[in-house]
């Protein structure tokens, strides 16, 4: 175990996080909300810091991210635990850590051994994803910084549940981010993933005004967050304070872990609320976990140029030159 960044120390052995929203204050012997992060005599110490329990080779729009070097190979890993508790949650096996034998899973690593594996595969970025990386995000750091040195990019995929202080230590060494707006009402945030929206919120208007890539993800549930209401409360949010570059991936949701009484979302409504992306501005919308291989697509936002074609995670065609629409010369907002 690894004695922790951003905490302090409260008296009689307490201690308190400031890694993410929740700030938990921690007594001796318990634990976060992450179960993964314990106060030990008055000391608080990460249990997942080198152990990996996902490692993978994966195309970067995977994660999603279209916008950030298409085509590449981001070198994915992650790690046992999570600071929500999404009753859809789609690696649950993995982020719901409900017994000390899940922690003892997976492959120990050194940040450097990450870092020169990523190197040797000739991955372009290491994306810390699976899990939430903000719960292991002393382990991300350290190789951070180490793959900066190398020359490899960072990228992270996270619900946006950090604190202030987290993001401003990581921006130095994060490249690109996709964060999850899941809903866009507290109470689904409290209900049924154990958080709340307003730190969502503040951390994607954060990176919105950092050098980091941005990306955006919404699942989209029957009966949960699928109003018309809500889809424009999203697609607002995202082009009006984020900015109508930013792109937007509109998730189809599947039944699973907590969640398989609900059915699959209709495509009538990802539709609607690609429509009320395109009502609010926005330039880049996608629509994923769909067959349509053209929802994937992306398009010039002024002429409606192809600009790269795709099926499934595979680039068919890529038609951007020096960063702009080869037939209408307008800017293209991507990193490549």
């Amino acid at each position: 175990m690894k004695e922790v960044l951003l905490y302090e120390k409260l008296g009689d052995k307490k201690v308190k996080c400031n890694l993410c929203a929740h700030h938990c204050k921690i007594n001796p012997g318990k634990q976060g909300i992450c179960k993964v992060r314990e106060n030990i005599d008055g000391t608080l110490y990460t249990k997942v810091y080198g152990r990996t329990i996902a490692r993978h080779i994966d195309p970067i729009e995977k994660k999603p991210l279209y916008h950030f070097y298409p085509g590449s190979s981001a070198f994915s890993i992650g790690t046992p635990g999570c600071n929500f508790h999404c009753d859809f949650c789609q690696n649950c096996e993995i982020s719901q850590v409900v017994n000390e034998q899940i922690l003892e899973m997976g492959h120990s690593a050194t940040p450097e051994e990450i870092a020169e594996s990523a190197l040797q595969s000739g991955c372009k970025s290491i994306a810390y994803t699976y899990t939430e990386p903000t719960i292991f995000f002393e382990y991300s750091y350290d190789i951070a910084r180490l793959a900066h040195k190398k020359g490899i990019k960072n990228v992270y995929v996270s619900n946006g549940f950090m604190t202030a202080e987290m993001l401003d230590m990581i921006e130095p060494y994060l490249d690109a981010i996709n964060i999850d707006l899941k809903a866009f009402k507290d109470e689904t945030y409290r209900k049924l993933m154990g958080g709340r929206l307003e730190p969502v919120l503040n951390s994607l208007r954060k990176v919105a005004k950092t050098d980091i890539w941005l990306e955006v993800t919404s699942l989209i549930i029957p009966g949960v967050n699928d109003s018309p209401h809500e889809l424009h409360e999203m697609a607002h949010f995202v082009a009006d304070e984020l900015g109508t570059d930013v792109p937007w991936h509109i998730s189809r949701f599947f039944p699973g872990y907590k969640m398989n009484d609900v059915p699959p979302t209709p495509m009538s409504t990802l539709l609607k609320a690609k429509q009320a992306g395109v009502e609010a501005g926005l330039n880049y919308i996608y629509l994923g976990n769909v067959p349509s291989a053209s929802d994937q697509n992306t398009y010039c936002p002024r002429c409606n140029a192809l600009l790269i074609e795709r099926m499934g995670y595979n680039i068919l065609s890529y038609n951007i030159e020096n960063g702009q629409c080869p037939e209408c010369r307008t800017k293209i907002a991507i990193v490549d």
